[in-house]
């Protein structure tokens, strides 16, 4: 199999429009078996655009063992080879067209978090966020930023992620595991919270708390005046009003 893969490998890639018919034709299957698949569709040049998308396909590349499968990884996303992608609790499964007609398996294992590291950052998070669309946007606060993306954060070291595709290649993150990656680094410009599903933090949970914190945030100021409510003397100062 090793030397197959490796005399293939000496054979020109398959085409952007090779693996577009490939992929139309495995969903079309699909379709008449009545399996319902979710692909990943990039529309533009770059495959991610937020913060959180950014900071995921950042992560990945350093779990890649052979640089050429990156850019490769990133061509199949692009022309639309990921035609299923489902993201759990700790787990990634996927379906990737190649230059066979039936899609490869992959599947990509989390590490699972500890009840502690949920409850750190799940107190953080609520303390550091006041509003749950800046979460959102990924626009929070520097110093939480460094609990996701610095050393020991929630984005997944190489040491917590394990791969395994149904393809004859001998590196750990073949071009079908890095399109998968890459892929989901697609879906977490569209949910962000997809990454807590994934890291195996209750969503629901977490919202709450955020909310609850905005809440509190608004009730310790009701009876404070507000800085922009202006005073007789301003409405003079300003109007000429006597």
């Amino acid at each position: 199999m090793v030397k197959r893969y490796w005399d293939e490998m000496n054979f020109p890639q398959p085409t952007d429009r090779e693996l577009k018919e490939n992929a139309k034709a495995t969903a079309k299957k699909a379709a008449k078996k009545g399996k319902e698949l979710h692909p990943v569709v990039i529309t533009g040049r770059q495959i991610t655009k937020s913060w959180w998308g950014n900071a995921w396909c950042s992560n990945l590349e350093r779990y890649a063992d052979f640089d050429n499968r990156l850019p490769r990884g990133k061509r199949y996303v692009k022309t639309g080879a990921v035609i299923d992608l489902e993201i759990t609790k700790g787990k990634i499964l996927a379906r990737v067209q190649g230059t066979r007609k039936t899609p490869y398996k992959v599947e990509i294992r989390i590490s699972p978090l500890s009840e502690q590291q949920i409850q750190t950052i799940t107190d953080k998070c609520g303390k550091k966020v006041d509003n749950l669309s800046k979460l959102v946007s990924g626009d929070f606060p520097e110093e939480l930023k460094e609990v996701f993306i610095g050393h020991g954060g929630l984005f997944p070291s190489p040491k917590e992620i394990s791969f395994n595709c149904s393809c004859p290649d001998w590196a750990l993150m073949c071009k079908h595991v890095a399109a998968v990656l890459y892929g989901v680094g697609a879906r977490l410009d569209e949910d962000p919270l997809l990454f807590f599903t994934l890291r195996g933090i209750d969503t629901n949970r977490f919202v709450d708390v955020v909310i609850a914190n905005r809440t509190e945030m608004m009730l310790a100021n009701v009876n404070k005046p507000s800085k922009r409510i202006l005073s007789d003397t301003s409405l003079s100062d300003i109007f000429g009003v006597i």
